[in-house]
Parts: structure tokens; sequence; C-alpha cells
């Protein structure tokens, strides 16, 4: 009986993390093909490919800010349902988006899709894991998005090397969604019981009903991170395509990935027994020489050794955030902070493709990845004054 109770690795902990990769795999697929999708078949401009690419993540801000009500109205199970159904049907619209502005609003309803199934899973598993076990469930639970960061990207960038139909693409995307929405009948954790009256009061039509405002300096440095890595994400397929790595391109996200798996329980330790400071800064450092690289890569050694300087400094500044923007919430507002900090920043990386998009036919994709490194720097700057100075003075919840 005890064993039970406190069993980690469930049938529902498994599948729900399963949806969550797999959701975030379509993702990533889609957010390295579909510009060149936008300029090849509609003939976009540079700015407006970045659009097409960037408005599925203003699309999840939308969807992950009004998906903590949802969820108070009507439970988590029933959330994942139907963000998971919207999910499965603006997969499959993709075959008769025949134009640009179907094509843009059909990335919106997806990206607002993947905002409501994602924040529901997340609820999910923090209401199955036992409370001892719940910092280690949750860090599990975190690698179905990391391993789907390298997967995703890679099987997209193959799928266009091997593929000239993007066709292909979008029929292996619905394949997924559909196998995703089958797999959410496995899913037989009940809807927490709910209190109307109570969830009515606490959650009037006030910003405190949508944002935890003690989350949001940590997620103000996000946006600004959020912001420089949102051009690797877009555009480094045609930047690979420019500098004749194709090659590299379709495995750098394959070791971005790599490293993450590799230092994740390293940093993990080390900020619960030394604090964010200690990491944040160098990896914040490390973030900004892999963007140097990435800015001067010639060759495919320097080109992934980029991959693993940014998986390194970005893919661990991220985490460690992550659990800054918990560990100074109270308990009761944590799904809250978790929220409030991912709608900053998905919106660093909902903008960053657009307004990078539109310097990069005068500047060309060097010069922006290089612009980049200066604003790491002011990230640097900006964590020091809104968090980093006060570290020692502030309350850790766990």
């Amino acid at each position: 009986m005890e064993s039970t109770k406190h069993k980690l690795w469930t049938k529902d902990f498994l599948v729900v993390s399963l949806i969550n990769f797999t959701i975030t795999l379509i993702f990533y697929l889609l957010m390295v093909t579909i510009a060149g999708y936008a300029v090849e078949q509609f003939d976009a401009s540079t700015s407006t490919a970045g659009l097409v690419s960037s408005i599925f993540i203003i699309g999840t801000l939308f969807g992950r800010l009004g998906t903590g009500r949802i969820i108070g109205d009507l439970g988590s199970k029933k959330t994942l349902f139907m963000g998971l159904l919207l999910f499965m049907l603006s997969t499959m619209s993709y075959f008769i988006a025949l134009n640009l502005p179907l094509l843009m609003m059909n990335r919106l309803m997806q990206g607002i899709a993947l905002g409501v199934a994602s924040t529901a899973t997340g609820t999910i598993i923090a209401q199955i894991l036992p409370p001892e076990r719940r910092g280690e469930g949750i860090g599990y639970y975190s690698l179905s998005a990391i391993l789907a960061t390298a997967i995703g990207p890679f099987i997209g960038i193959l799928l266009t090397q091997l593929f000239e139909d993007y066709r292909m693409i979008f029929a292996v995307d619905s394949v997924l969604a559909v196998v995703c929405f089958m797999m959410y009948f496995m899913v037989t954790v009940p809807d927490a019981p709910k209190n109307t009256k109570r969830m009515a009061e606490k959650l009037g039509f006030k910003l405190s009903s949508f944002i935890e405002l003690r989350a949001l300096p940590i997620a103000f440095v996000a946006l600004v991170i959020g912001f420089a890595y949102s051009g690797v994400m877009s555009f480094m397929t045609f930047y690979a395509k420019e500098l004749h790595l194709v090659t590299a391109g379709s495995y750098f996200f394959i070791v971005y990935a790599l490293v993450i798996l590799a230092t994740r329980p390293f940093t993990g330790k080390l900020l619960d027994a030394r604090g964010a400071n200690i990491i944040i800064y160098p990896c914040l450092i490390l973030f900004a020489m892999g963007m140097y690289a990435f800015s001067t890569a010639t060759s495919t050694v320097v080109f992934l050794i980029a991959a693993a300087f940014i998986g390194i400094g970005y893919g661990n500044f991220n985490s460690v955030a992550q659990a800054i923007a918990i560990k100074v919430t109270p308990h009761e507002r944590l799904g809250l902070a978790t929220s409030t900090y991912f709608i900053l920043y998905d919106l660093g990386l909902g903008v960053g493709p657009y307004f990078l998009g539109l310097f990069a036919p005068t500047m060309g994709y060097s010069a922006i990845f290089l612009s980049m490194v200066a604003v790491i720097f002011v990230s640097i700057v900006l964590y020091y004054f809104l968090y980093g100075k006060y570290e020692k003075v502030k309350q850790v919840n766990i």
C-alpha cells in the first residue's frame, strides 16, 4: 500500500507525458519547416514567413492566458480533451489552408490548442504526483518536451530533404495528432472536485486571476531570452542552407537536446544546493558564446559546437528560471506562476521571428544572430536587477 501511495511511474503519468511529448513534437516539426513552406508555396516575404512561424506562439500565449480559469470551471481532464480535439482538427486543416491568410489563421488556432492542451497536461501531472516526489516527477515530465525539441526539428528537416512536397509533413503531423487524441482516452485520472461558489469568488475578473505578480520579474527576463533564441528556432533552416551546412542543420537540435539531457541533473542539484545565481550567470554567458559561434560559423564543427553552447546556456536557463518563478510564489498560486512565466516567455518567442524577419533581408542572418549576443548581455543586467541581487532574501517554496 505504501509503495503504491508513493508510486511515480503510473500509467497516467506515462500517458500524459507521452501526450505532451507528441504535441510538442508536432510544434517543433512545423516550427522549422512552416516558414519555408510559406515562402515556396505563397511567395511570402521573410518577415511574413517569420510571422507565419511565430503566430503559432502568439496563439499559445492566448491559449495559456485563459486556461487556468477553464480548468477551474471544467476540470483539467475535460480541458485536455478540448485542447487535443482542437489541436487534431487544426493540424489536419493544413491541407485546406490554400492561401496565406488561411495558413496564418490555422497556425493561430493550432497555437491556442497547444496552449490549452499543454497547460492541462502540466496541471494533471501536478495533481497525480505524490507531494513528496513532485519535484522529481516534474523533472522527468519536462524531459518529454526536451526530447521533442530535438526529434521534432530533426524529423522536419529530414522530411524536407526527402520529399519536395510539404504535404508529406502535414500527413505525418496529422497521424501524430490523431494518435495523440486517442491517447487521451487512456487517461483515467478523475477531475478534482470543484466548489463552484468558491471558484467564482477566487477567480473573479481581476488581474490576479490571470497573472502571478511575484513571477513577473524572472518572466520578463525569460521574455528577452526567448526573443534572442526565437531567430534560431525559426530561421535556422534558412541559415544552414545559406551556409551550405544543411546536414549540420539537421543535427543542430539533436546536439542541443543531448547537452541539456546531460547537464540537467547537475544543474538541478546545484540549484537546490547553491541557488540560481551560480547557474544563471554562467548559462547566459555560454548562451552568448554559442550565439556568437552560431553567427560566425562556416563549418559543421563550429555550427554544432554552437548548438552545444546554446543548449547548455539557453536550455538550462529556461528550466532554472521556471524554478525561480515557482520558488517565489505561494503554493496555492503555483499554477498561475507557471502560466505567467510561459505567457511572457511565449511572447518573446512569438514576436521575435517577425521583428527579426523585418531586418533579415538587409542585415542578413549572420548579423541578426550576432546582434542577439548584445541582447543576451542586456538580459544578464536585467536578471541582476530584477532577481539576482535579491536572491538571498527570496523565500523558497518547494
